[in-house]
């Protein structure tokens, strides 16, 4: 098994010993992403929706790294802090795909890295 590693810096840094993400024979395995700001290293504070599309934007710069897109996402783990945000960030999430959607999970957690609202790992395929 060959792992190909490409960290970028158009999404966050790890922030302990893991990787942004592994590629496995075309599969890419992505760590959960959180709403912070690759440029600044700031963390969000606002809008579950604005806490989204950061999160969304961050998977994006990975992807990109890995010559991907939204579109060879096949899998999606989506940890909310209160389910009662489900709605919100469920339309945020969904604006990033056109049809095709992922297969995709959602829980709610007691807490997240960094005490974020929503917290979104997935894999996606070459």
């Amino acid at each position: 098994m060959e792992k190909h590693i490409s960290p970028t810096t158009a999404a966050p840094a790890p922030i302990g010993p893991y990787s942004q993400a592994v590629m496995v024979n075309g599969t890419l395995y992505m760590s959960g992403q959180i709403a912070i700001n690759p440029s600044t290293g700031e963390l969000y504070s606002g809008p579950i929706e604005g806490e989204t599309a950061l999160v969304m934007q961050n998977i994006g710069g990975i992807l990109k790294a890995y010559h991907m897109d939204y579109t060879h996402i096949v899998k999606t783990t989506i940890f909310l802090k209160d389910m009662n945000d489900f709605a919100r960030v469920n339309e945020v999430y969904g604006s990033y795909f056109k049809d095709d959607f992922p297969a995709r999970e959602t829980v709610q957690v007691s807490r997240l890295p960094k005490d974020v609202n929503v917290e979104i790992s997935c894999i996606a395929v070459k």
